[in-house]
């Protein structure tokens, strides 16, 4: 429980939770803040987006219990288990990169730039840590750049120095994914599509029963 509780606070999955939010913009927005806004919501977002917040922690919540995630997260080697969730959330991000053109008629290319466009016409509502990082995430393109296995590397040891406060072994970390590559891919196919019906559901669900301050924007 604790090291879940720690993975997801750190991690920094953007694509997938970008994808699974769906096309609407405050879903979307909400599911990019996710990582950042802890406690209560609405947390001083506009509900619709608070909204968006709430849907995220909901796939964390259904990753972490979903057979192939924890298939996933019981590959990785020993020492380095206790951070399994921060790395396949990122490995899972590769392979939804790598194989977008299955689950998308957009191109990668263009619903990155949306993503990195709808964060910039928010910048109010980014956290600080999250707006100090778009432009170089915008410059670099990190959503599209992730279908490259050495682009989920440097994102592991780019956290391991700036997201982590105490020593440990994330860093080098992106050789667990080239070990076991074809074993991860598999488990992601598993529960790409899962995890899809599960927010596309939850998305319905609340169309169909508004909480009282829900609204769009």
């Amino acid at each position: 429980m604790s090291n879940q509780l720690i993975d997801r606070s750190i991690s920094m999955n953007f694509l997938a939770h970008a994808f699974l939010a769906g096309p609407d913009p405050a879903d979307r927005l909400g599911a990019l803040l996710g990582d950042f806004v802890k406690g209560a919501l609405p947390g001083g977002l506009p509900p619709a987006v608070a909204s968006g917040v709430e849907l995220h922690r909901r796939i964390d919540s259904f990753a972490d219990t979903h057979p192939a995630f924890r298939q996933s997260r019981a590959r990785v080697s020993p020492e380095r288990r206790r951070y399994s969730g921060i790395m396949i959330d990122l490995f899972y991000d590769h392979f939804l990169a790598l194989h977008w053109e299955s689950f998308s008629d957009e191109p990668l290319e263009g619903f990155a730039a949306g993503v990195y466009a709808l964060m910039a016409a928010h910048e109010a509502l980014l956290p600080q840590r999250l707006g100090r990082i778009l432009p170089l995430m915008r410059s670099q393109d990190w959503l599209a750049g992730y279908r490259a296995p050495e682009a989920i590397a440097t994102a592991l040891d780019r956290m391991a120095v700036h997201r982590m406060t105490r020593p440990n072994r994330l860093a080098g970390s992106g050789i667990e994914l080239e070990a076991r590559y074809r074993e991860f891919e598999q488990d992601f196919q598993a529960f790409l599509p899962d995890a899809a019906s599960f927010a596309a559901a939850f998305r319905r669900s609340r169309r169909e029963n508004p909480s009282p301050t829900q609204h769009t924007s």
